[in-house]
């Protein structure tokens, strides 16, 4: 007897599987969904500390991408695209639940202000040290670091000056920078 290898079909064909998606087809949602889904938790996760909250805000960031499907035009990356509503919904999240506060000091930055950090410490570890920076400098943080956002397109989401963005970047870091000190200091029992 022999044996019958089934062949799945992947959805290759990310536009087909949108323009379906866009229809309601709830086959096709539910690819985008388990497609994309983990990134876009990772996304909100780096937003939000708890990690059901961030859940949730992935949730209501599918639902509002699956309503305005229609508006994608396919000309850039849907998973782009997706990750600017996940940003913005986790952003509204935070208002909701006020815990944004950004310091009003501006900071003057050092034109040889370096921004390398020497470590070996493990994703979960950086990721924890990201979650105690205060929420203004986390936010600031996250966006223009990991996300790739210029310092006028945060200060346009956030409602705050480009000088703010710029000074909660620096102090994010320099926070950043300490604690990382600490940690390898703590782990390695060195000064």
């Amino acid at each position: 007897m022999k044996a019958i290898l089934k062949v799945i079909q992947l959805h290759n064909n990310n536009t087909e599987l949108i323009s379906k998606a866009a229809k309601n087809n709830r086959e096709a949602q539910h690819v985008l969904y388990e497609i994309h889904a983990p990134k876009m938790l990772s996304v909100c996760r780096y937003y939000i500390k708890d990690v059901q909250k961030a859940e949730e805000v992935m949730l209501n960031g599918f639902f509002k991408a699956f309503t305005n499907l229609k508006s994608f035009k396919n000309l850039g990356s849907f998973e782009g695209w997706l990750r600017k509503i996940m940003v913005r919904e986790a952003i509204s999240f935070l208002r909701q639940q006020k815990q944004i506060e950004f310091s009003v000091e501006e900071v003057t930055m050092p034109h040889d202000y370096a921004n390398n950090i020497n470590t070996e410490i493990e994703m979960a570890e950086l990721q924890q040290l990201i979650d105690e920076l205060p929420e203004g400098y986390k936010m600031v943080f996250v966006m223009y670091a990991i996300e790739g956002y210029k310092h006028h397109e945060i200060a346009e989401l956030l409602n705050i000056s480009e000088g703010t963005s710029k000074s909660q970047l620096f102090k994010a870091r320099q926070m950043l920078q300490e604690n990382i000190k600490k940690l390898n200091t703590s782990s390695y029992g060195t000064n």
